[in-house]
């Protein structure tokens, strides 16, 4: 346990004894009961579904199994142990998260919700403090610059999140959860279907109460510590109608109504202090789109159209500060997209997708008016030319009404050897993303800065290579890819501070490796490492929030057919951040390590108890600089199931 008290030294132990176990498990795998070898199937990387030793891309799986075991309620808690991923959140449950993704920007981020694209249309990112798991199926997440497929916005990657489906007979799933920080959470679901028809609705109610997050040493003398409070109320449905043999009809949305009761700056004075006053965000969302699917050619085409709505309603209320209260902060933008997406099957070795699509973005009263819009046409070949060997290669173009056309393109070869089933991977592709509409419209003339409608888009060019191979079937997995990526025109603040500028780039590079171990069916063990390398190459300085070393280890257990345990130990090696207001723009954060555990215990077929304790070893750090990550907090809850079909429920 001394070694785990180091964070360094914790994140190394442990991954050595992962390798030094391999050895001795090996010795015993013929008499051991073997896992099922179960190849998952990924959308992300192709926009059809393919299986995952068929892609080339580097994509990571999350999936409702996941979320369930290791009991993750909110995004971010799933995304830390994501290889690849830097995972910055403003103190607790509801605070700002922001995602970077192989060192590239948090804005460089895709997000997509059952095919809707939920990127903020006003500030071009994607909150993921407020996303609950509550109905999530699985959350795929592709690394590496990708707007071929899914245009703007993705230069580091995509972040896919789908929801769950409903099937069979009526089922509903409740579960209560409370512990500390004045925790107490509620979700119901409710799911069925047939042949014809099915459905999902879920509700969800999260409520933290009171998470100390600013760091004592921030505050003035005599000034109370404000603890954070969020309330966040998520409801979804997906629903699908099977309306003849060759059409489907498919319609999903996903409200989100939160308020994050926070510390906020005291700008009053210089540098900025947390201020003893709270404020308050009241965040409304709404994702919905509604799909019709057509089938032809004996299955072998199929034709989707797509019509999808994005709404961002966002207020935040700033205490008086003694000059008077300022005015709410709003942030009211939306999106209006439709597509069309086409897949044709011309031989088990040749697949071609096309599709085209265009979006209206607009942003509303936050402060001005302002709206944009683009079309953009696609073309991908996924090809299977020799056993083994996959190959995808897609191109786009997409048009906007004001700054022109962006063309991208994306190629990702893999290549299986037979005899040892070693996977060779690699890809190349580039990526752009529009500047936004607050960039282009927003101006604040009473500091002297403003807007500038002349931007162009941001643009990169990336690759990476790697490898996995399998060892002792299942049993043992390893694999290591290397990435490099070069971003250009990225838009920063000017010389003089009055405005933006295409004037910055940026180097990224580094290592993504992993370990699986499954001696048995009833155990699974995980180890990943990445090192990322940021440079800002106009300066020569390293990249804020992208720390070179993050590691994690994830084991599950089923120690007996009632009972499940995991634990997770998550290290995040030093970075350069800023202060909390951003007055001292170069700081060193220091690495730390935290262990989650979490049990689950199946009372019979209707009734579970689950625990868990965050944290277990009380560590106290800020991550971002300035913001005290919570410490360690227990937390215990039920669930229960009823099924229609069966007897008694």
């Amino acid at each position: 346990m001394s070694a785990l008290l180091n964070p360094a030294a914790g994140g190394a132990f442990l991954f050595g004894a992962v390798c030094a176990a391999t050895p001795l498990l090996a010795q015993d795998i013929s008499q051991a009961p073997q896992p099922t070898d179960v190849t998952p199937v990924v959308i992300t990387a192709t926009r059809v579904a393919t299986p995952l030793t068929d892609v080339a891309s580097s994509i990571s799986l999350i999936t409702a199994s996941d979320l369930k075991t290791f009991q993750w309620r909110d995004l971010p808690s799933a995304l830390r142990a994501t290889p690849g991923l830097a995972v910055v959140q403003t103190g607790g449950p509801g605070g700002l998260t922001s995602v970077f993704i192989r060192g590239a920007d948090s804005d460089h981020t895709k997000v997509v919700l059952d095919g809707v694209d939920v990127d903020d249309p006003s500030v071009g990112a994607f909150d993921f403090g407020q996303v609950l798991t509550t109905g999530i199926a699985r959350v795929e997440v592709l690394r590496g610059p990708a707007s071929s497929l899914y245009g703007s916005d993705a230069v580091g990657g995509v972040i896919n999140i789908i929801t769950e489906r409903g099937s069979g007979p009526a089922h509903i799933e409740a579960t209560v959860e409370g512990g500390s920080f004045d925790t107490v959470n509620a979700n119901a679901r409710l799911s069925g279907g047939d042949s014809r028809f099915d459905y999902s609705l879920e509700v969800a109610n999260d409520y933290s109460g009171a998470t100390p997050v600013t760091p004592a040493g921030l505050l003035a003398p005599g000034e109370a510590l404000n603890k954070d409070r969020d309330e966040n109320f998520t409801a979804g449905t997906k629903l699908d109608y099977q309306a003849t043999p060759d059409l489907s009809l498919g319609l999903v949305a996903r409200f989100v109504d939160a308020d994050l009761h926070y510390t906020g700056e005291d700008y009053s004075v210089f540098p900025a202090i947390p201020d003893p006053n709270p404020s308050d965000q009241l965040t409304r969302q709404l994702f919905t789109r509604a799909e019709a699917r057509l089938s032809s050619l004996d299955g072998r085409l199929e034709d989707v159209f797509g019509l999808g709505y994005t709404l961002y309603r966002t207020t935040i209320l700033s205490p008086n500060d003694g000059f008077g209260a300022p005015p709410p902060t709003i942030d009211n933008g939306d999106r209006i997209k439709g597509d069309w997406q086409g897949t044709l099957k011309l031989s088990p070795a040749v697949t071609l997708v096309g599709g085209a699509d265009a979006d209206l973005d607009r942003l509303n009263d936050s402060p001005i008016n302002a709206s944009d819009t683009r079309e953009a046409a696609y073309l991908e070949a996924d090809l299977t030319p020799l056993r083994g060997f996959d190959l995808s290669a897609s191109v786009r173009e997409d048009h906007d009404q004001r700054f022109g056309s962006a063309a991208t393109w994306r190629i990702a070869p893999v290549y299986t050897i037979a005899a040892t089933g070693t996977e060779l991977k690699a890809s190349y592709g580039t990526g752009f993303k529009a500047p936004t509409l607050s960039d282009l419209y927003v101006s604040f003339p009473s500091f002297d800065f403003f807007a500038n409608p002349n931007l162009k888009p941001e643009r990169s060019q990336g690759y990476d290579i790697g490898f996995e191979q399998p060892l002792f079937g299942p049993v043992l997995r390893v694999g290591a890819t290397w990435f490099h990526n070069v971003i250009k025109d990225l838009i920063d603040t000017n010389a003089d501070g009055t405005s933006y500028a295409n004037i910055g780039r940026a180097t990224t590079y580094g290592a993504e490796t992993f370990i699986t171990l499954n001696p048995t069916s009833r155990l699974s063990v995980r180890a990943d490492y990445t090192y990322t390398f940021t440079q800002d190459d106009t300066t020569g300085l390293e990249l804020l929030r992208r720390p070179k070393d993050v590691a994690s280890l994830t084991g599950a257990w089923s120690a007996t057919s009632r009972l499940k345990l995991s634990a997770t130990l998550e290290y995040k090696g030093g970075w350069v951040d800023a202060s909390r207001d951003f007055s001292v723009p170069r700081l060193w954060a220091s690495p730390y390590a935290t262990v989650d555990l979490a049990a689950t215990y199946r009372l019979d077929d209707r009734i579970s108890l689950f625990a868990r304790i965050d944290n277990l070893l009380n560590r106290h750090y800020q991550d971002p600089i300035g913001f005290e990550r919570p410490g360690i907090g227990a937390f215990g809850g039920v669930t229960w199931s009823f099924d229609a079909a069966r007897p008694g429920g």
